[in-house]
């Protein structure tokens, strides 16, 4: 009776996301090679803004582990950092930061993306919206004045910080000195993992051939942004050559491909459906597009992505096949 009631017991238990059938996939194989895939842009940054931005993400990482161990000790929960799911979500902070913020920042973020987003409300796979994203836009909002502070491409702490290509495209043009190829190879300032976009594609395109990501969220998100940064440029640009520099800007700058290809994709926060999938990923686009162009804050990446994880319940339920066989549910007349 005992072996029978164990039985049923494993057999009801749901795992958190993701559940897919195929051999050797686990929440911890996802976790390592999205981990892997961040690892380019993150040395990348490193590289770039110097020894600041390594210690940042290396603060970030550790101190969410942290948080997460200590968190679910303290709620008397199996200890779960073995699936790597923590530093993921610290290495995705971190590079969603400045080189120029204060040490505690970091930590403040990844107390509150692991214990308010992610353990008081179950755990991996309960959350409700992308843990990282949440502590950025928690951190932006309370620390306004750190968070927009970016150094130029290998310039010292000491440097003056300039304005970066997204404040610039505000009004249709890059800044002084910048260039297309410098924003694809990464050679401007930012957030310390979003400036290259060549190894972030990179990381995108390995985690599409491991089959961890889909493409229809990427796709849709940046086609979006493509298609109307395109139609609709800022600064009254007409001619086509005008019109294609300012869309390629809008997609290589800021935090967008950092954002279409690894937090917009997150398993838990994104719909399950081929077709919820497109649409979130046009209204991400339509939202970061909006507001860039009419918000106080030049970057909408993150505020876009939260806002489309609350609509991915309904997005699942109205995209959702039906089941082969089976009637539409007819409503009863009214007596």
């Amino acid at each position: 009776m005992d072996q029978n009631t164990d039985f049923q017991n494993k057999l009801l238990t749901v795992s958190p996301s993701p559940h897919i059938h195929r051999r050797g996939l686990s929440t911890a194989s996802v976790m390592k090679d999205v981990f892997i895939a961040l690892l380019p842009a993150a040395i990348w940054g490193s590289y770039a803004f110097g020894w600041r931005a390594a210690v940042i993400l290396l603060i970030s990482v550790v101190s969410s582990v942290a948080f997460e161990a200590l968190t679910e000790i303290l709620l008397r929960r199996t200890v779960t950092i073995s699936d790597c799911s923590a530093a993921v979500t610290g290495l995705l902070l971190g590079m969603n930061l400045p080189s120029s913020v204060p040490f505690y920042i970091p930590v403040l973020g990844s107390a509150f993306a692991i214990i308010v987003v992610k353990q008081l409300f179950g755990g991996i796979g309960k959350n409700v919206m992308n843990p990282a994203l949440a502590a950025r836009v928690f951190l932006t909002l309370s620390f306004a004045g750190k968070m927009t502070i970016f150094y130029p491409f290998r310039q010292t702490v000491d440097a003056v910080a300039s304005a970066t290509p997204l404040a610039s495209l505000k009004t249709g043009a890059l800044p002084e000195g910048t260039t297309i190829w410098n924003l694809f190879f990464g050679q401007t300032g930012g957030c310390i993992g979003e400036v290259s976009a060549l190894l972030l594609i990179v990381g995108g395109v390995y985690l599409l051939i491991r089959k961890v990501i889909r493409w229809q969220i990427p796709v849709a998100f940046l086609g979006t942004v493509a298609l109307l940064t395109f139609l609709f440029p800022r600064g009254g640009l007409t001619a086509f050559s005008d019109r294609l520099d300012f869309m390629l800007a809008s997609l290589l700058s800021g935090g967008l491909l950092l954002g279409a290809i690894f937090m917009a994709t997150d398993y838990v926060t994104s719909p399950v459906t081929p077709w919820g999938r497109v649409i979130f990923g046009v209204g991400c686009g339509a939202l970061v597009v909006f507001l860039r162009y009419f918000s106080a804050y030049n970057e909408g990446v993150s505020f876009a992505i939260l806002i489309m994880n609350a609509f991915v319940w309904y997005l699942d339920k109205f995209t959702m096949p039906r089941v082969y066989g089976k009637e539409r549910r007819e409503k009863k007349p009214k007596a």
